[in-house]
């Protein structure tokens, strides 16, 4: 199947969460692709380039600003939301609660608002939980180890509900772990970027647990593309994986930017996490066969691409 770069040529696209790192290539892509786009969030603290389109400031739990932004929208992506797997089981109540009240709120409004579709970006990389057969297709069971999967695959049971009742258009996209570009490295999230910044500047880096929890990992810039095909194609299903297919251990990945920037990382060992699953590598066919889908950009050139764009922060 093939998508037309411009099939969103024209239509009003707001993206919740803009700010975020897949947000800003999400934006971007959008703007060349010629739809009108529209950003809600917080802006980027890293991105000082002139945001392609307009821009709302505003907080998820801002319902009323929330409401004005998508209001008659072609397509809202939902990017907004949630912490990470190990903060989530600090205070599961507290990390659903929140959860589900927003976007409980968020999927109402936009039935009220007459969205045309929403995309919503949920989390390949936890809500199957510990699964024991790889890779893993969507129709396999969920069972989250977090309140972060747990959250993400309830929002999920949300959307096919008010589907039923309201004809509330959607798609899902179970996302693997994203890396590239405007990922800020030193944060809970996006180990990639983190491993790669500190071996720019000869500092060692730290791995939860052995080093042997295998993930699937993807550039932003094909996450994007699954995200605009998602929008611009009516498949005959809701829910798509969005991965490599390929799983790398923590000391894979160590190996390979070690080898792409030509340096020796030193790692070290921290206790191991419970929220951390063993193995998680995603079956994409149906992507491929549906939207027309599969990733696009070399393993090896994309770490040298998010290498060049770490060296950079800071220096514009």
């Amino acid at each position: 199947m093939t998508i037309d770069a411009g099939a969103l040529a024209g239509q009003r696209c707001v993206v919740l969460g803009a700010g975020g790192f897949v947000g800003t290539s999400l934006c971007r892509l959008l703007n060349s692709n010629g739809a009108n786009v529209v950003g809600f969030g917080r802006r980027s603290r890293i991105d000082t380039a002139v945001f392609p389109g307009a821009w709302v400031d505003g907080e998820f739990n801002d319902a009323q600003a929330i409401a004005q932004v998508i209001d008659s929208a072609d397509v809202v992506f939902h990017l907004l939301g949630g912490s990470n797997p190990s903060a989530s089981n600090r205070d599961p109540a507290a990390e659903l609660q929140t959860s589900l009240a927003t976007n409980l709120s968020l999927i109402t409004t936009a039935i009220r608002a007459r969205v045309g579709k929403l995309v919503f970006v949920s989390s390949g990389g936890t809500v199957y939980g510990a699964a024991t057969h790889f890779p893993i297709p969507e129709d396999a069971p969920t069972d989250p180890i977090s309140a972060y999967g747990l959250g993400k695959l309830t929002i999920e049971k949300m959307l096919r509900i008010y589907s039923m009742i309201d004809g509330l258009d959607y798609t899902i996209l179970r996302v693997a772990n994203p890396y590239g570009p405007f990922q800020i490295p030193n944060r809970p999230q996006g180990i990639l970027a983190t491993i790669i910044q500190r071996a720019l500047h000869g500092s060692p880096v730290e791995i939860w647990g052995d080093g042997t929890v295998v993930r699937d990992y993807l550039h932003v810039e094909d996450v994007c593309d699954a995200l605009v095909r998602a929008a611009a194609t009516n498949a005959g299903s809701k829910v798509f994986n969005v991965g490599s297919g390929i799983g790398r251990s923590l000391n894979e990945i160590v190996a390979s930017v070690s080898d792409v920037l030509d340096v020796n990382i030193s790692v070290v060992y921290k206790a191991g996490r419970s929220a951390d699953i063993p193995t998680n590598i995603l079956d994409c066919t149906r992507a491929q066969q549906l939207l027309g889908w599969t990733p696009q950009v070399d393993w090896a050139e994309g770490l040298r691409g998010t290498a060049d764009w770490l060296s950079r922060l800071g220096k514009d």
